[in-house]
């Protein structure tokens, strides 16, 4: 919608996803400090996340202009930010240690699958009955409903923990161990190098891909996440996780390399689904690792460490990419993010042990 019908360009689609994700972000490590703090009591956080994203994502639909795009994206994002670290938390206290990975793997997947099925629920629509992206928007407020409706009534978290009489630990950098502060410094650096994946989407509607077609690409890459994602979770529990984050960021890093010469949309197509396969391949393990190296009482907050920074490193990384398109074109956009993410592969594999 922000290419065909706002006539957004790269600079506006930065700004857009960036300040969107840094307002998310920062509230993910309040939202996770928080939710260790009520005693790991993490799902009226989740709940309210979910339902404010759920009311003010079908309204982009009546957006007029990218600005009102940008509020009502931001009002989204805060929804997640809230939800995000005491969900993953909520994971984390549920499963044993030995069931880490494939329980991120799984709720990945599962993520992802949703996506697919919105993708194509949209083609669809699109194609059999509608081609006003306002409709289509608003039919996402079904499934928001359902989701809200499902965590309420059948989600049980953990036992409540009681409440400390002293005041908790103040929150500070130095207080997480030498390896934690390592990793999270490793793939701040990493997603510097990452690219919005809706530019993906403003590249294809360039190669001349239609809306329909947009959208089965992007189903396309989520049925590649889903595919491998509850898989690599499994394999990382039995044999590590640092082998497949350090695999998954090098596939990453390349698969950069080779969009920047993509100038057809099989071409596309082929390095979309690599991408696909570095984000299963990686996300349930870094989620993983993230509740290895963090105490019990701390999840939480180590969860809002870790998506904070995530976050904060993704702002300039999309201006980054933004600013350099529209300047010196797709090419150097794409080399400059590859080069910034192998700086993040040799730091994870050179501190993180």
């Amino acid at each position: 919608m922000l290419a065909t019908v706002l006539a957004a360009g790269p600079i506006a689609l930065g700004v857009i996803e960036g300040s969107a994700d840094a307002v998310s972000n920062l509230l993910k490590l309040w939202a996770g400090r928080h939710s260790d703090v009520a005693g790991r009591r993490r799902k009226p956080y989740v709940i309210f996340g979910y339902l404010l994203s759920n009311v003010a994502r079908p309204l982009i639909g009546l957006s007029g202009s990218w600005l009102t795009v940008l509020a009502i994206r931001v009002t989204d994002r805060i929804g997640k930010g809230v939800r995000t670290a005491p969900r993953d938390a909520l994971i984390a206290d549920s499963v044993p240690d030995d069931q880490a990975g494939q329980a991120f793997g799984f709720a990945r997947a599962l993520d992802h699958a949703g996506a697919v099925l919105g993708a194509l629920a949209a083609a669809a629509i699109v194609y059999f009955g509608t081609e006003r992206l306002d409709i289509v928007i608003a039919f996402s407020a079904i499934p928001g409903i359902a989701t809200v409706a499902l965590i309420a009534f059948g989600v049980k978290e953990a036992p409540r923990v009681a409440i400390a009489a002293t005041a908790p630990a103040p929150l500070a950098w130095k207080t997480l161990s030498p390896t934690t502060r390592a990793y999270l410094v490793a793939i701040g650096f990493f997603t510097l190098g990452k690219i919005p994946e809706t530019f993906l989407l403003l590249r294809g509607h360039q190669l001349g891909m239609s809306v329909v077609e947009l959208l089965l690409f992007w189903a396309a890459m989520h049925v590649v996440k889903v595919a491998i994602a509850e898989q690599a979770g499994r394999h990382t529990d039995r044999l590590g996780r640092r082998p497949f984050i350090l695999t998954g960021w090098m596939l990453y890093a390349i698969t950069l390399f080779a969009l920047a010469f993509a100038t057809s949309p099989t071409m596309l197509w082929a390095w979309g689904l690599a991408l696909g396969f570095y984000f299963g391949l990686t996300e349930g393990a870094e989620r993983a690792l993230v509740r290895d190296l963090a105490a019990p009482a701390e999840r939480g907050t180590a969860f809002g460490w870790f998506h904070m920074i995530v976050g904060l490193a993704a702002i300039p990384a999309g201006l980054l990419l933004g600013g350099l398109w529209s300047l010196y074109g797709v090419a150097p956009a794409f080399l400059v993010s590859s080069v910034i993410a192998v700086i993040g592969v040799f730091g994870f594999w050179r501190w993180v042990r």
